[in-house]
């Protein structure tokens, strides 16, 4: 998977790679931020595609345009047609990639030939699941969500009580209003009965062509070995789980490291006000002039310096506290001790970085489980939410004076720190062992869920209840029978009787 799916899968690369293991990634040829030159220690596997890398972007960035339009929502049902859409043309981009590898002779064979123990998949990108059929190999994913829960409830049979788990991009979160539990349900039903995630009459006519035999793509993803779900309770509010499933938010989350002497001067500048470190994250590098003037003139107000990551037209807004940066060091400036706030589109990876160095937030969500994070954050009192589409400079300036100088923010944000600093085991370890231990045992079998073995009317249970009601009706049936038949016999009786 590209993207910011790949930024947290390297680091488990990496650290696997540091276990002395070695570690090779399949990598689409129109693949952009799977950069081979971005690890030296990684060794890439790069396939042709029929998609080039200018159409992989330019399907990337209407996903999220088309996304971004969503805007609010009042319940899931607004999602329809436009995630339709989404979803449909999601798989037929990735469906084509995933034919492109799994019909290249010379690469299967080659993979064939390494005799690998394990792959690791992230299941937003369909098709490790089935490479790792045709190699005969046990896989395991590392996943953040999929829309509605969808793939974790129908490939792992992970439990999603509707009635107090917040389903995935509805937006909802902790205790839930009765009102806003209809929403939860309605969400819910959406996900289930009516979206698909993926396209299945395509993936499903893959697979069985591919793999020679009637199957369904959750079939095959039902046979992970492990899923590593990326958040944690410090993120997340508790709910039902599984022994196959493991948390492991914020595994890519480090101490801060020193910052490049231009930046800390310009840090170290700002006194006893500190700094503001503001992003959008890597899929959104500009936006319109007036958008750009309009948050620009909202930083200038603030008396603390900020650090802008942007690229395009410089705002005529700007104020002289600050600085533009096509890139930027933002889990070392969120560990600096002057930073004081995080304008964030709330993506996970931002979200856990500022979790781990307690640091409080302005959420801007875009798009997909952004809405959520930031929800989550607001509920546990330590971000405050702003809408992209319908801010203002007032709204921005607003959120940022609150979070800036409300001391609740930040208190909360380092109560949250400390429960993530607070494990066992780190995550990043955590998510090494589990690979480990499928590579060890070839497989994790007995975590597995018998669920999964059943069918849906089964795991409900609705065949015990149709023969216990069966039986119910059956018995009833009878004893009004015989009930019907003495009575009968005791009328007859009594007329006998009169008669005598």
């Amino acid at each position: 998977m590209e993207y910011s799916h790949w930024m947290t899968m390297k680091n488990i690369l990496e650290e696997l790679i540091q276990r002395a293991h070695e570690v090779t990634v399949l990598r689409p040829s129109s693949f952009i931020f799977v950069d081979v030159n971005s690890s030296s220690g990684i060794k890439f596997e790069t396939f042709p595609t029929s998609v080039n890398s200018s159409e992989f972007e330019e399907n990337f960035n209407r996903l999220v345009t088309n996304w971004m339009s969503v805007g609010s929502i009042d319940t899931c049902l607004a999602y329809y047609p436009g995630m339709e859409y989404i979803m449909k043309e999601y798989s037929a981009l990735w469906g084509n990639i995933c034919k492109d590898a799994v019909s290249n002779k010379k690469l299967m064979t080659k993979l064939q030939e390494s005799r690998f123990d394990v792959l690791l998949a992230d299941p937003a990108a369909p098709c490790g699941e089935l490479v790792a059929e045709l190699l005969k190999i046990p896989f395991v994913y590392s996943v953040r969500f999929s829309p509605g829960f969808q793939v974790e409830k129908h490939g792992g049979g992970l439990l999603v009580p509707p009635s107090y788990v917040p389903i995935i991009m509805s937006r909802l979160s902790g205790q839930m209003s009765f009102i806003e539990r209809v929403k939860n349900m309605i969400c819910m039903l959406y996900f289930d009965f009516w979206c698909e995630v993926f396209d299945e009459k395509l993936w499903n006519a893959l697979y069985s062509e591919v793999l020679g035999r009637p199957t369904t793509i959750y079939k095959t993803m039902g046979k992970a070995e492990m899923w590593l779900i990326r958040s944690y309770w410090d993120l997340e509010f508790p709910r039902p789980s599984l022994p196959n499933f493991d948390f492991v938010g914020g595994l890519h989350c480090k101490p801060a490291k020193p910052l490049p002497k231009e930046v800390e001067d310009f840090v170290q500048s700002s006194g006893e006000h500190g700094i503001v470190v503001f992003s959008l994250g890597s899929m959104i590098s500009s936006m319109t002039e007036e958008r750009a003037n309009m948050f620009a003139s909202a930083l200038a107000q603030i008396p603390q310096k900020v650090l802008w990551r942007f690229e395009g037209k410089k705002p005529d807004t700007l104020g002289s506290n600050t600085r533009l940066y096509k890139w930027l060091p933002q889990n070392d400036l969120l560990g600096h001790p002057k930073t004081r706030a995080f304008v964030t589109h709330g993506g996970a990876n931002g979200v856990y970085e500022a979790i781990y160095h307690g640091i409080p937030m302005v959420g801007i969500p875009l798009f997909g489980e952004q809405h959520d994070n930031i929800a989550y954050m607001t509920d546990k009192g330590a971000a405050v939410n702003v809408n992209f589409l319908t801010i203002s400079s007032t709204e921005l300036l607003n959120a940022l004076k609150m979070v800036l100088n409300s001391p609740s923010y930040k208190e909360n944000a380092m109560w949250l720190s400390t429960i993530h600093h607070d494990q066992p085991m780190k995550p990043l370890d955590r998510a090494a062992f589990w690979i480990e231990f499928v590579m060890r045992h070839k497989g994790a079998k007995h975590l597995r869920p018998l669920a999964q073995n059943l069918t849906w009317y089964q795991y409900h249970s609705l065949d015990v209840i149709g023969f216990l009601l069966a039986g119910v009706v059956t018995i009833t049936l009878l004893v009004i029978k015989c009930c019907f038949f003495i009575s009968q016999k005791f009328l007859k009786m009594k007329r006998k009787k009169k008669r005598e």
